[in-house]
């Protein structure tokens, strides 16, 4: 079965974003496929690379980009919320004149389109609200 996952929640805020992540582990381990991981609302935090989670705490950031680079995971950032909350690809970050790119790798910008694409490619889609 292939899935279409998208995260709401920020990383540190509640759970759902814990959640999610341990939803693609598993389905992962059990053999599914993850067509995408689409960062929605206020998920689009995840994708901030200035973020220092406590010592006592799990870095959630770093744990996405593990399992993106051990499965060739798609971490897809929608841009319209990114942007307004300060997640700026190197791109983004000439293109409005912004001090710094905050998008951490390997999470990319993209459009709402991605989601719409992933879903109908997908056997279901699974959210994680805030």
């Amino acid at each position: 079965m292939i899935f279409t996952v998208a995260v709401h929640s920020p990383p540190y805020a509640s759970s759902a974003n814990h959640h999610a992540l341990q939803f693609c582990r598993t389905a992962i381990d059990a053999g599914h496929g993850i067509a995408r991981v689409f960062f929605y609302h206020e998920g689009v935090y995840t994708a901030l690379n200035s973020q220092v989670p406590p010592q006592d705490e799990g870095d959630i950031v770093l744990q996405w980009q593990q399992l993106a680079a051990d499965h060739n995971l798609e971490l897809a950032v929608c841009i319209a919320n990114a942007l307004k909350r300060g997640v700026l690809s190197a791109d983004e970050q000439k293109r409005y004149e912004r001090a710094a790119a905050t998008l951490a790798e390997p999470f990319q910008l993209v459009g709402l389109g991605q989601l719409i694409d992933a879903i109908a490619s997908s056997d279901r889609y699974i959210e994680f609200p805030a």
